[in-house]
């Protein structure tokens, strides 16, 4: 029996909005929901219910929260994160995720309870238009109505999160229509193959590669397989390529590889920057080349033909800010295996370059003598060594991210996820996500003391959930960014960015959770080993100077280079 007889044979009984709602999800594979409940969306729960064998409901403490985690369902599995919200204020809250899911190119699904139609347009309570609300963060936005067109609309919805450049969609669901009966069919996945390289890209790819000295290949993008990576892994090395990753994408290629030549983005090493300037050939696949990873758009000339073979799913992205050699159209993982079985190892004369940017890369990563008892970027390297070979890593915005970044390696088999658009509360949620996701996983979330306090509640779903995250809050007392730009600007004159914070330990003991405190370089190990036997949601808090501003500079090297202008 084929899907539609399948699907037809079950239009047997009415069923409410709710509980179509409810089978769509089952019907697109959905394996989790990640929701705040409202009244709004009262008949979906109750939907979810009659489906909760099927897919894992998990209650949060705030909506930003709650996409933030699906957000990160969705990086790591590379199906659509769904997240469930009310209306009003709900979906305000909701929105970071959604601007985070769009610059990052995670498929979404973001459900917004909506109010009665019938009461459209007479500003009734927490009444917002969706469509011209979430029109710039999403990819679509649409609201359903009609009962019968959910199946139709949720497939669309599915559909549009994950093709072309994967990114957030918007569904509102008005609340009566919740409890409207009908009989209509399910609807499931669409079977789409992914897009092929056209049959000319990877000759004319590997016939400027042939006449390069200097190539970089520069990695990026979601929804990468496993087998993907495996494919771009082995080209890489049977070549001989540098590789670089774009901005929070440290996952994509084996840190400890004599490949690897580092990320690109905020913090990323100027010797990096330097030879990527200088690369003849850039091969850049699934990285858009925005302002972080381009280091503000300078890596290459705007507005003129750069030397760049630009790989991404959707053609609308490729060109929109560097003129590349050539645009090539394709899902990545096809890209990849493609690109790898058209092209056997051969001997290639570039080695000494590859050679150099690696030593630029273990440069960086040397960890320099930094002054009072907690040297963190030796803390980090140690570490490492206790990680397992499948941790799942998540940083949030800040200054403080740049330490793991450049110290610590990210191994094959390792994730690491990270938001592209500098959105600060996204750790902890992110690293619960990634928990409930893989729930056999360790997961170590790196966050401020700023950030912590803007997100750090959602740990009280860790317990509801059953998991056990270890959270590593780097703590200078300040917001550390926003305090560096001010030294740089306007030294000495400290306004707005200072923080009074509680003791974090206790924060995470108050809910039965573990807490340590580090204050000196040999603590931080022990503290993560009985964190990790703990079984417990656990938190790190590691205090740091606020005189240490990077890992590059303190606050009176900043003021000193500001006051020679």
């Amino acid at each position: 029996m084929d899907d539609g007889a399948a699907a037809r044979q079950g239009m047997t009984r009415g069923r409410t909005g709710g509980q179509l709602l409810a089978d769509a999800l089952v019907a697109q594979g959905v394996t989790h929901a990640f929701s705040v409940p409202g009244e709004s969306f009262l008949d979906l729960l109750d939907g979810l219910y009659e489906v909760g064998d099927r897919i894992e409901l998990v209650t949060c403490r705030f909506e930003a929260g709650a996409v933030h985690m699906a957000e990160a369902h969705g990086k790591l599995t590379g199906r659509p994160g769904v997240a469930i919200v009310t209306r009003g204020p709900g979906a305000c809250h909701a929105s970071i995720g959604v601007h985070v899911a769009m610059q990052d190119s995670t498929p979404l699904v973001l459900i917004v309870g909506q109010i009665p139609f019938s009461e459209t347009d007479r500003d009734t309570f927490q009444e917002v238009d969706y469509r011209r609300m979430f029109s710039p963060l999403a990819k679509w936005v649409t609201q359903i109505d009609d009962a019968a067109r959910i199946p139709e609309l949720m497939a669309r919805a599915f559909d549009v999160a994950r093709s072309g450049r994967p990114g957030p969609v918007v569904v509102a669901i008005s609340e009566e229509m919740q409890k409207t009966v009908v009989e209509v069919p399910d609807i499931g996945p669409a079977p789409t193959l992914p897009a092929h390289p056209a049959p000319g890209a990877i000759p004319r790819l590997l016939e400027l590669l042939d006449g390069a000295q200097r190539p970089v290949l520069v990695l990026g993008g979601t929804g990468w397989s496993e087998e993907g990576r495996a494919a771009i892994r082995d080209f890489a090395r049977a070549h001989d390529l540098p590789v670089a990753v774009g901005f929070r994408r440290l996952d994509l290629f084996d840190g400890t590889s004599p490949n690897f030549a580092g990320d690109l983005g905020v913090g990323s090493d100027p010797g990096l920057v330097a030879r990527v300037k200088e690369a003849d050939l850039v091969i850049a696949v699934g990285t858009r080349l925005q302002e972080a990873t381009s280091q503000g758009y300078t890596l290459f000339p705007v507005g003129e033909t750069s030397p760049i073979v630009h790989v991404l799913p959707d053609p609308a992205e490729i060109g929109r800010v560097f003129r590349p050699l050539l645009g090539i159209t394709s899902d990545l993982n096809a890209f990849a295996l493609a690109l790898r079985d058209a092209a056997p190892g051969r001997a290639r004369p570039w080695g000494e370059w590859t050679r150099r940017l690696r030593a630029v890369r273990e440069a960086s990563v040397a960890a320099p003598d930094y002054e009072g008892p907690l040297n963190f970027a030796r803390a980090l390297q140690a570490l490492e060594a206790e990680l397992p070979a499948d941790a799942i890593f998540t940083v949030d915005a800040g200054n403080f991210a740049t330490w793991p970044q450049r110290f610590m390696s990210v191994r094959e088999g390792q994730r690491f996820l990270g938001p592209n658009n500098g959105a600060m509360g996204y750790s902890v949620p992110a690293g619960l996500g990634a928990a409930i996701t893989y729930r056999d996983r360790l997961v170590l979330s790196f966050v401020g003391d700023g950030g912590f306090l803007m997100t750090g509640q959602e740990i009280a779903t860790a317990f509801q959930a059953g998991v056990a995250p270890i959270v590593m809050v780097v703590n200078n007392g300040q917001y550390g960014t926003i305090r560096m730009y001010q030294e740089r600007h306007y030294p000495g004159r400290v306004s707005g960015t200072k923080l009074t914070n509680p003791d974090f330990a206790k924060f995470i003991e108050a809910f039965g959770g573990h807490g340590e405190v580090v204050t000196a370089t040999d603590e931080l190990v022990p503290a993560f080993r009985r964190a990790r036997a703990s079984g417990k949601p656990a938190v790190i808090e590691v205090r740091m100077s606020p005189e240490q501003i990077t890992n590059r500079q303190t606050v009176t090297q900043i003021r000193a280079a500001a006051a020679k202008g």
